[in-house]
């Protein structure tokens, strides 16, 4: 299995420090998320990783090389300007196995990837989307109101559920391709729907685990407190 890492973003919105640093090396403790990304799929039996880079791609090469210092194989995909989540996947499509992983190197998880793609493989699918089942608590009464202006409904502090993509998605190599364009900017959302409205399988992956997308200094600070009291959750020694 091969896995397609996307570290390609200028990591905005994590200023300052992402001025000097880009997001998937800005460290959790004292290891850089991309990091813990890497011996997780290692772990799952992932030998090779490319990484789609492109803001300030001398560092991660520098950092990681060629992946030998984990026993992997590490290679590197230049943007030469943003391509978007899934535009990069255009110019490395050929190399790719017959179904890859693709995914952010800014997340913080303990999603079992290995389950993820064989549930892939199961269902012959051109797409699956990992999910997470998120909760937003609303520290307010919410009041529906009918047309009429009457009461319709007042719920005391609801909690709100739903699934959110995780960052984390496998796919056909044969199916996707046609949709990919060298150097053709393209996210994985359009490109879900896209395969969806063409009727090719595009399915949806969930399991009770741990997930944060480190997109916000505040998620950043509770990533380093979960890394700190959980390390062997995420990293198995």
């Amino acid at each position: 299995m091969i896995a397609v890492l996307l570290a390609g973003g200028t990591g905005r919105s994590l200023p300052p420090d992402t001025t000097f640093i880009p997001k998937p090396l800005m460290p959790i403790r004292d290891v850089p998320i991309l990091e813990v990304i890497l011996l997780q799929l290692k772990s799952y039996g992932i030998t090779e990783i490319i990484l789609a880079v492109g803001h300030m791609s001398q560092l991660f090469q520098a950092f990681f090389q060629n992946g030998e210092r984990h026993n992997l194989k590490i290679s590197y995909s230049h943007e030469m300007r943003p391509l978007g989540t899934a535009g990069p996947l255009a110019n490395i499509i050929d190399s790719l196995s017959d179904n890859f992983l693709v995914m952010n190197g800014d997340l913080l998880t303990t999603l079992n990837y290995q389950n993820l793609f064989n549930f892939h493989i199961e269902r012959e699918a051109a797409a699956t989307i990992g999910l997470y089942q998120r909760e937003i608590k609303i520290d307010f009464g919410v009041v529906d109101v009918a047309d009429d202006q009457q009461l319709a409904n007042y719920t005391e502090k609801p909690t709100i559920s739903y699934k959110v993509s995780m960052g984390v998605n496998a796919f056909n190599r044969d199916m996707v391709k046609p949709y990919l364009a060298p150097d053709k900017y393209l996210d994985i959302p359009d490109l879900m729907m896209h395969m969806k409205q063409d009727g090719l399988p595009v399915v949806c992956y969930h399991e009770e685990c741990y997930w944060l997308d480190i997109g916000r200094i505040d998620d950043y600070d509770v990533a380093n407190q979960i890394f700190e009291s959980r390390r062997s959750d995420f990293i198995k020694d």
